[in-house]
């Protein structure tokens, strides 16, 4: 006898494999809203901590879209509509609340000025993603949008961790970090990506008990240790240009490179 065919199917496998990391990505956007809704409420600490986990889901949903073979142009688009979310108008309206609304109409401008540039560096960063050549995947054109959203909030960190080292004026600091910022998210400064690191399988267990070390010590001491995240991010920069430098030169003088640039336009 023969059997029926089963005409119905609920969703492709493709569409399968993409609902997992596209979940993520709609996760991401929930805690980039509720951090606004922290801030509202002056519960300040808890609006940090919900986009530091913003951060840590916008890191896995591409790694995992990647893993299951479930990268999307949609995937794509909805990533970049997260971060603008997560680590551009959360973290502006965060320090909004915090202290540039003492600046009147001049704040609401930096906040403006620091979103606007961050969905110009998303827009930049989807159309160029794909025609670059592999080896500048380890570079970002600007500081990628969730570091500049951390940097962002770096005075209001630094305030919340109860480093004394030294008194700080933040009626100059968070203006000039909305100023510095908002350019270093826009500019063409090549930063690393960390996208294509190397670990030997001898290394693979201190590299774990690192990890471990890390996440424990952000546990215990969590403004204390994303000050310091942020001063070595913000040390490295520099590192990141120059490394660009020597590789692109390298790249030239081996004619991997078709395209032929002039070094100045980087900045």
């Amino acid at each position: 006898m023969e059997q029926p065919k089963n005409n119905f199917k609920i969703v492709s496998d493709k569409k399968a494999r993409m609902l997992l990391p596209n979940t993520l990505t709609l996760i991401n956007i929930c805690i980039g809203l509720s951090s606004i809704k922290f801030a509202l409420d002056e519960k300040f600490e808890l609006s940090i901590i919900a986009i530091i986990f913003a951060a840590v889901f916008d890191a896995l949903d591409g790694r995992v879209a990647r893993l299951v073979k479930g990268t999307s142009l949609v995937g794509k688009e909805l990533d970049s509509l997260a971060d603008l979310i997560s680590f551009g108008v959360a973290p502006a309206f965060i320090m909004y609340f915090w202290s540039l609304n003492n600046f009147g109409k001049f704040g609401w401008l930096l906040t403006m000025i620091y979103v606007v540039c961050v969905a110009l560096r998303l827009a930049r960063f989807n159309v160029t993603s794909n025609t670059e050549p592999s080896w500048k995947d380890n570079y970002f054109e600007g500081v990628p949008s969730p570091a500049g959203g951390i940097l962002i909030l770096m005075p209001l960190i630094f305030s919340l961790s109860d480093i004394n080292l030294i008194n700080i004026n933040y009626d100059i600091l968070v203006p000039l970090f909305f100023i510095v910022n908002s350019f270093l998210l826009i500019s063409k400064i090549p930063t690393f990506a960390f996208k294509k690191i190397s670990i030997p399988r001898r290394m693979t267990i201190f590299v774990l008990f690192g990890v471990v070390l890390f996440f424990g010590l952000l546990f215990i001491y969590t403004f204390k240790v994303l000050v310091i995240c942020g001063l070595i991010y913000i040390t490295l920069l520099p590192f990141g240009y120059f490394s660009y430098k020597k590789t692109y030169k390298q790249k030239i003088l081996s004619g991997e490179n078709q395209e032929v640039e002039d070094l100045e336009d980087i900045l």
